[in-house]
């Protein structure tokens, strides 16, 4: 089964050629790693999720392009398929000497260092060429295991299947280390538990700078997709890494983040035994405070609104209650990073979040959907008091004053629950009835059709 992302209105502005190219572009077939969480993974679903899931809906929907994803077994099928003319872009990857061949490659979409993960016990590794007789696992695959047979050969290389199965090999000692992403490694660590594990020191010159592969024979939509990439700011990477991994992440030095560091002190305090009781109790609940919150408006970020919506709609189902969703999205808002800023764009973004808060009923639940889009889950409400909630909220936010006279609007689209329709149904028709707004003229409400 295929997926197709759409484009919308908001492209960026392309040569009259490249728009010409655009408009008679088929979606464009894309090959992913169907199990590399946080980066992406396909769900059950068949759905294209992770940080370079959402990071790609962006580029693409900036320039105007749909995307398609290709099913495969795994990232090997994927990089197979990709050779053959199956896919005409792989989506997030390091461009190597081995797959210059066949692909052209974006400017990278996103740059994260790679990190030796040992276990605690280990030391910390300065100078890898200074190892004798250690084993490093790789999962198949990967471009680091490519560079460190290069530049190790003092280093046994062994490989396996996944993320989860070498850090695996290292935590039961049949490996010595791994050398993973620092963003993945901080994910796997805190979903597995695997707290006797630590992060033993990095290389500078191996850093992931991902890009998206497009196949040699597509010159134009490479330099389409370039365009898209770098329209992505500080805001948009930090808000797709956030919506998957709470930590913060930095271009230089070794920060393993502030979720990793409590998960730290969790484990010494567990080790230490009985003694930190309450204190591990509130570094627990502060844990799971950080893991469901946005790390810029304080509001529920996409993970927890995410969850909240599916156990939502499955008690609506069960119990034959109404519930829709609103979505919110700030107007002309890349103009606003354009002209003055991001700060002053992180300024109005916080602002904005704090008038939905307010506005909203008690029962709702409003998060960051990501960017300058937000989502208010209404729970046990029709869609015609859905748009009354949307509509006190549109006003408000066009009363919103920022001391220079300056007004910024918001436009929504409004969704209920409609007969076997899941979430991914909700949330289409609900951005579909938001680009009605949009396209409307904006700073107004628009309902989705039933059904």
């Amino acid at each position: 089964m295929l997926s197709v992302v759409a484009p919308t209105a908001d492209a960026l502005e392309l040569t009259a050629e490249e728009r010409a190219y655009v408009r008679t572009l088929p979606p464009v077939t894309m090959c992913v790693d169907s199990d590399w969480r946080p980066y992406e993974w396909v769900d059950e679903r068949g759905i294209h999720r992770g940080i370079a899931a959402d990071l790609l809906r962006l580029v693409a929907r900036r320039v105007g392009i749909a995307l398609e994803l290709v099913r495969t077994a795994d990232w090997e099928e994927s990089l197979a398929a990709s050779k053959v003319g199956r896919c005409k872009i792989l989506s997030f990857l390091n461009q190597t000497e081995k797959r210059d061949v066949w692909l052209n490659f974006t400017a990278p979409v996103l740059s994260d260092p790679n990190v030796f993960v040992t276990r605690q016990d280990h030391p910390l590794i300065a100078d890898p060429a200074a190892l004798r007789g250690e084993t490093i696992v790789f999962p198949a695959g990967t471009a680091m295991e490519e560079m460190i047979r290069r530049d190790y050969p003092n280093l046994r290389v062994v490989v396996v299947e996944s993320e989860e199965e070498a850090l695996a090999w290292v935590d039961d000692r049949r490996a010595d280390m791994t050398m993973r992403s620092r963003i993945v490694a901080a994910y796997v660590i805190r979903g597995e538990g695997l707290f006797n594990l630590k992060i033993a020191g990095q290389l500078p010159d191996y850093v992931n700078r991902l890009r998206i592969g497009v196949a040699k024979s597509e010159t134009v939509l490479r330099e389409v997709l370039d365009q898209g990439v770098a329209s992505l700011s500080r805001a948009d990477l930090d808000d797709a890494i956030n919506n998957y991994v709470t930590i913060t992440v930095q271009e230089e030095g070794l920060d393993y983040g502030l979720a990793l560091r409590l998960f730290g002190m969790v484990a010494a305090l567990v080790a230490v035994g009985g003694v930190y009781h309450v204190r591990l109790q509130r570094l627990n609940r502060e844990l799971v405070r950080l893991s469901r919150t946005d790390a810029l408006t304080g509001l529920s970020n996409r993970a927890h609104v995410d969850a909240e919506l599916a156990r939502e709609l499955d008690r609506a189902r069960r119990y034959g209650h109404a519930c829709a969703i609103v979505m919110f999205d700030v107007d002309d808002f890349k103009a606003i990073n354009d002209c003055q800023g991001h700060a002053e764009g992180d300024r109005v973004l916080c602002a904005i979040a704090s008038v939905i808060a307010e506005t909203v009923r008690a029962s709702d639940l409003v998060g960051r959907w990501g960017g300058e889009e937000f989502l208010v889950l209404c729970p046990e409400t029709s869609a015609d008091d859905a748009r009354a909630l949307a509509e006190r909220v549109r006003l408000a936010v066009r009363g919103l004053g920022f001391g220079d006279g300056r007004i910024h609007t918001i436009s929504a689209g409004v969704a209920e629950i409609s007969g076997d329709g899941g979430a991914d149904d909700l949330l289409r028709r609900a951005d579909a009835a938001l680009y009605d707004a949009k396209r409307a003229g904006r700073d107004r409400v628009c309902v989705a059709a039933t059904g």
